[in-house]
């Protein structure tokens, strides 16, 4: 018995189409497709008013924390002002601070950097214990002060001790903190504003990213130029109806 197998199929498949389709006119077909805009489940714009994870003094901690990180100067606001808490906090109420998505039945045991986070906490409890941890450190060694309450010298002298592991954390290694920290307070800067940071699109202003634009058409053959769009959001595109 003849067998046709699988080269075999698509060649004559392929043969068929060609000759099927010589001298046919295309034909646009209407209504074959279920999308429309507004139907994609966009994100949740984040709306300012009230912290949904930190309480106030944790908050006022972190505030504190990622406009070190992250400093204002005369072109471009900090962290703070930047909306990196804000975006952090959303992030921790959510989906992310819960670890949707990770495998988190254990055992869990203390592994090599390349092998990924090895603990049974979730990001929104590690916050809730290193800041804690944090300013019981602080105030043991500043005088009483928490880590909001020192000079801006002082701060980036636990910052560095964080990165650098000689300012220790009980309970905690104080390294991963600053590692979570750090990389949470650069995607706040950098996020589309939607998420609670980056306000008023100040990072992507300062970078010259031109951010949701769907259609970079003409810029295609501009080589070596500077991409000469204003920033646009998701939430302030034209086509946003949420």
């Amino acid at each position: 018995m003849y067998q046709l197998n699988r080269r075999q199929l698509l060649g004559s498949s392929a043969v068929a189409l060609l000759l099927t389709s010589h001298g046919a006119r295309a034909t646009i077909i209407k209504g074959g497709l279920p999308w429309k805009p507004g139907a994609a489940d966009p994100p949740t714009r984040v709306t300012p008013g009230g912290w949904h994870y930190f309480t106030p003094k944790e908050a006022a901690t972190v505030e504190a924390l990622v406009d070190r990180l992250i400093p204002p100067d005369p072109q471009t606001p900090g962290g703070k002002d930047s909306g990196c808490a804000v975006f952090i906090d959303r992030q921790l109420a959510g989906p992310y601070g819960r670890n949707e998505g990770l495998y988190m039945m254990g055992p869990f045991q203390l592994g090599t950097k390349q092998q990924g986070p090895q603990s049974p906490l979730t990001a929104a409890q590690q916050y809730r214990k290193a800041l804690a941890a944090l300013d019981d450190a602080c105030r043991g060694k500043f005088g009483g002060k928490g880590f909001a309450d020192l000079s801006d010298d002082q701060k980036d002298e636990v910052i560095g001790g964080l990165e650098n592991g000689s300012f220790k954390l009980d309970g905690l290694d104080g390294h991963t903190f600053f590692t979570l920290i750090l990389k949470d307070t650069q995607n706040g800067f950098l996020a589309d504003p939607i998420y609670g940071g980056n306000k008023d699109m100040a990072a992507w202003k300062m970078i010259g990213f031109p951010g949701a634009h769907y259609d970079y058409r003409e810029w295609i053959d501009r080589h070596n130029e500077r991409v000469a769009l204003p920033p646009v959001g998701i939430a302030n595109h034209p086509n946003w109806s949420q």
